[in-house]
């Protein structure tokens, strides 16, 4: 009676439809071989009476039991879709070492033709799961023969390799964060939240090196921040094994992706959607108003999936009558609804100007602004796209009134201004060590004063690349995230420029030293033009209804 009253309650919760049918069948501790001998632990959910019928597989590293098998095995079966929870190699029971990313393909494609040969199984396969689970279907769905039937892709990207260094740069809160995360997963209790951990995990951010931030984190190493770490440099294919973003243009699995305005995976899964979309496929995208694990965007992801494999296997598409991108446009409290992504739009750039001003008209011929960057007193983060901690928008006035965070602010808009699509700044700056990050950022400065973070981006410069000019001024083109977001009448735009973001991105020592060895740094004093010659702007996806 209670495991039916929680039922009922998360099914509320969770948006579904309220099931009253017996609990569904589960067999736990299934061994699947894979080709090198090593044996992969199961568990199988099946709706009851269940002879035979489609089996969706869940690839995680996560764990078998407890949340993820409430919501991914139990849930998920209760609603009628036979599922295999899968604990991927080397962790929670299965037998090899896990080293993320390395063998998923091979993995996740023995499974497959394992379930294909049971009894139970009748040949058709989907895939279903969220951020690396996600990372799991993208390593199966683009190489198996017959193909899958759907791919339901929460939060996740065919390749993370962007993720791991947005814009050259190493993710250090991220990456230390899920380092921590799955070295720890394991131990009594690791469930449970440990204020005194989230701490020493934070600390270690800071740890120089910073290869060595796993042991001051948790006390011994973890072999994903040292390879993560170690292959961080330019034109280093290591991570080669995980980018399956090559293969997403001949795809023709039918898939649906959910993801927020503030995940981390958001501008590589976008541009998943963006080359499905131009090669015909016909994908469909939810992105609403959350961070990377947000109980909303679980919420959604949820309902998305079920609905979504529900239609695929049953051959019922009256759930699928939607339009293919449906986003939430921040600030308005509403959701849209397009053909594609992303929607048409006006390219307006919004120029930097002396005196910190910001406006669509280029400066005449002044001096550029300068600022100094420290490594060792490194310009902190606020919110944002982050793994833990304090996400999305933020107040940004303390990092604001700093010496080397330059502000430019526009004036108060006169009307409402909607801006949806792909951001983009390009900075020209001349600094004096040559290896150097350019960090943008884009806010929304309300009535009261008050700055909140709506997108950013950031860029690595070194010596050579981008090019330097006669001058020693770079050009440097700053990919910031997506966003869509309503700028209230009243309120004016600014931008953020700065030499980094800490410990969001790792500090930039102004060497050129590899990351997973820098110790030492030295202060690096920047100019940013923004004159005729040298028009610094922020160019604005500006909709117009």
């Amino acid at each position: 009676m209670l495991n039916r009253i929680i039922d009922r309650v998360l099914d509320r919760v969770l948006g579904l439809p309220v099931t009253d049918g017996p609990a569904p069948e589960v067999t736990k501790g299934l061994r699947i071989p894979m080709s090198d001998g090593v044996h992969l632990l199961a568990d199988r959910y099946a709706p009851a009476g269940l002879r035979s019928g489609p089996v969706v597989l869940i690839r995680t590293p996560y764990g078998r039991t407890g949340p993820m098998a409430k919501l991914f095995g139990d849930t998920f079966a209760r609603h009628g879709l036979q599922v295999v929870l899968q604990s991927t190699r080397g962790t929670f029971g299965s037998e090899g070492e896990f080293r993320p990313f390395h063998l998923e393909r091979e993995d996740g494609i023995a499974t497959a033709e394992w379930l294909r040969e049971q009894p139970w199984c009748d040949g058709r396969l989907g895939t279903a799961g969220a951020s690396y689970l996600g990372h799991t279907q993208w390593a199966l769905g683009p190489y198996l023969d017959p193909p899958l039937a759907a791919m339901c892709l929460g939060v996740t990207a065919s390749e993370f390799t962007t993720v791991f260094y947005p814009g050259g740069v190493l993710a250090a809160d991220n990456m230390v964060s899920w380092s921590s995360l799955i070295g720890t997963q394991e131990e009594p209790l690791a469930g449970l939240p440990n204020p005194l951990q989230t701490r020493r995990t934070r600390r270690a951010m800071a740890h120089l090196p910073l290869s060595g931030a796993d042991v001051a984190a948790i006390g011994r190493p973890v072999q994903f921040l040292q390879d993560v770490t170690e292959h961080a440099e330019p034109d280093d294919d290591y991570w080669a094994m995980s980018d399956h973003s090559a293969e997403v243009a001949g795809l023709s699995v039918p898939v649906t992706m959910s993801t927020g305005w503030y995940d981390l995976f958001l501008r590589r899964q976008l541009r998943d959607f963006r080359i499905l979309q131009d090669a015909g496929r016909a994908p469909r995208i939810t992105i609403g108003p959350w961070a990377h694990s947000d109980p909303g965007g679980m919420r959604a992801m949820v309902q998305d999936q079920i609905g979504f494999l529900t239609a695929q296997f049953t051959g019922n598409r009256t759930g699928l009558h939607r339009s293919p991108v449906r986003i939430f446009l921040q600030q308005s409290g509403t959701w849209l609804d397009f053909d594609r992504w992303p929607p048409p739009a006006t390219g307006t750039p919004a120029h930097l100007r002396p005196v910190g001003g910001l406006g669509e008209a280029v400066s005449g011929d002044t001096a550029p602004t300068p600022f100094t960057y420290d490594p060792a007193d490194p310009t902190p983060a606020v919110g944002g796209p982050l793994l833990t901690g304090k996400t999305k928008q933020r107040d940004n006035s303390e990092v604001e009134a700093r010496d080397d965070v330059l502000v430019f602010t526009g004036e108060p808009l006169a009307a409402d201004l909607d801006v949806i699509g792909e951001v983009a700044a390009t900075v020209f700056v001349r600094t004096e060590l040559g290896h150097a990050d350019v960090y943008v950022r884009l806010c929304d400065v309300d009535s009261g004063g008050v700055s909140r973070n709506v997108t950013d981006g950031i860029l690595r410069l070194r010596p050579d690349a981008p090019e330097v000019g006669a001058d020693g001024v770079v050009r440097a083109e700053v990919e910031l995230d997506p966003t869509a977001y309503r700028f209230r009448r009243g309120h004016r735009l600014r931008v953020q420029v700065a030499g980094g973001a800490f410990p969001r991105f790792a500090r930039n020592h102004g060497t050129g030293d590899a990351v997973a060895s820098a110790v030492a740094g030295k202060p690096n004093r920047f100019e940013v033009f923004h004159d005729e010659a040298r028009p610094s702007r922020i160019t604005l996806p500006v909709f117009t209804p």
